[in-house]
């Protein structure tokens, strides 16, 4: 448990606008591969870093030790490193930081009673005992529970304060069946937002979402592929929401904006259908909390809602203070840094397309000839929101009704192009969060929405 109150070492603080923030990353992890335990650990990394401004410039320094000298070297070696800056570059002086100022302490930490590593080995087994008793098909199994705790202190110049323990738990089931001697896969992912004891009581809970998960892998090793072109399609949720965050929302964090994002040119302008609203939630949608809940960032500003596209319309930014002085706008709590060692960048949060009025039996229903897209795997997308995801779950839609399932395929296309087909949204929201945002650090993300309708080109054999 970290020390939260830091604010005393602001008598270290020199002239120039300072941050400091002691951090402690934690992670647990054991993994089981056809029953046998081939990963099982704890690790900790800790230490504390502080950020100097002055002139436009930024001075960072950090140390892997938490004490009163550690705190003290990092804040001369920052301020050493932001006045040298500002001799070799006098261009920017007198630019200032927009101040902002909050005091707030959130822990999600568990009141409920530690378990050991081996009873995560022993809840694993049994998973991995009910896939083998039941499902002989089955010709290879991947049981992960993995879990990561941040826990963070940070103090500001401006007085702004923040202590926040935030955890998530995640429980990987990846299965694999032969089809003519090739294997055919399919990953699912459960849990979220709190430590394992929170997340995982009872393995038996997990019986009926593995046989759903195994019926779909079945039909899977008797599916077909998908004919390539541009077709009517229906992206469920967990495919909206990777859009929704990859192809939509980096491309609109200020600083990729700076840097020559497309979205800079688009601001006020349609962008996409007007059925779509997306939006970076700071940390809960209709009083429930979301996945990864940011109610102070890295740099002590309040986390607000970032209303993206309203009704087709793109409307704003991600902003951190620097990018709002920029383009003379609010900072929008968006800076994070994963480590110790990491600066704040501007980050998504929870980024989601907002349901609309459709029942997704009908927005089914109402495809003649088209697909059901409904797990995504890797993919990508630049800063012109060009995409391309894979998809390892989906079937076919002939004459309104589902039909044969999909071997693995993508999709792709330009997202502000794409998003502008959408013409059925539905009235359901699901988050998900097991993956981790690859913006030059890690960082937990979570995702998700509506399924949506849309045209999009998918590829074929």
């Amino acid at each position: 448990m970290l020390n939260r109150a830091i604010s005393s070492y602001s008598a270290m603080f020199p002239k120039e606008y300072t941050e400091l923030r002691v951090q402690e990353n934690r992670s647990n992890g054991v993994a089981l591969l056809n029953g046998d335990v081939v990963s099982n650990g704890r690790s900790a990394a800790s230490g504390v870093s502080a950020r100097i401004f002055k002139d436009g410039q930024w001075g960072f320094a950090s140390n892997p030790n938490i004490s009163d000298d550690a705190v003290e070297s990092v804040i001369r070696s920052s301020t050493d490193n932001v006045r040298f800056l500002n001799k070799r570059d006098t261009s920017r002086c007198g630019i200032m930081l927009p101040e902002t100022f909050i005091n707030f302490e959130k822990d999600f930490t568990s009141t409920k009673q530690k378990n050991s590593q081996k009873h995560w080995i022993d809840f694993l087994k049994s998973l991995d005992d009910y896939i083998v008793s039941k499902f002989p098909k089955i010709t290879s199994r991947t049981v992960v529970i993995r879990s990561l705790d941040m826990e963070k202190s940070l103090l500001t110049a401006t007085g702004s304060t923040s202590y926040s323990m935030t955890p998530r738990a995640h429980l990987m089931i990846n299965l694999s069946a032969d089809k003519d001697g090739q294997p055919v896969e399919l990953m699912e992912a459960h849990g979220g937002l709190g430590q394992l004891e929170d997340n995982f009581d009872n393995p038996q809970f997990y019986f009926p979402m593995i046989d759903e998960q195994v019926e779909h892998l079945l039909n899977k090793v008797d599916g077909v592929y998908a004919e390539a072109g541009e077709k009517e399609v229906i992206l469920d949720a967990e495919l909206a929401g990777i859009l929704a965050h990859e192809a939509i929302g980096h491309t609109t964090e200020a600083d990729l904006v700076m840097g020559g994002s497309v979205a800079g040119d688009y601001m006020g302008q349609k962008v996409a259908s007007s059925l779509v609203s997306l939006i970076d939630f700071a940390n809960n949608v209709n009083d429930i909390t979301c996945p990864v809940p940011v109610y102070v960032d890295d740099e002590g500003t309040k986390s607000e809602d970032v209303t993206i596209i309203e009704n087709g319309v793109l409307k704003n930014f991600m902003h951190n203070k620097d990018s709002a002085r920029h383009f003379e706008s609010t900072p929008t709590g968006n800076a994070r840094a994963f480590a110790f060692s990491d600066e704040p960048l501007i980050r998504m949060r929870n980024t989601a397309i907002m349901p609309g009025n459709d029942k997704l039996e009908e927005m089914i229903a109402s495809v003649e000839d088209g697909y059901y897209l409904m797990k995504p795997g890797n993919g990508q997308a630049d800063s012109t929101s060009e995409f391309m995801f894979a998809v390892n779950q989906g079937y076919e839609i002939k004459n309104g009704k589902l039909g044969k399932a999909l071997m693995d395929t993508t999709i792709s296309g330009v997202a502000f192009d794409m998003l502008k087909t959408v013409d059925m949204v539905s009235d359901d929201m699901t988050w998900v969060s097991s993956g981790m945002c690859g913006k030059k650090q890690p960082m937990p993300v979570g995702m998700g929405g509506p399924a949506i309708r849309c045209k999009v080109n998918i590829g074929g054999r």
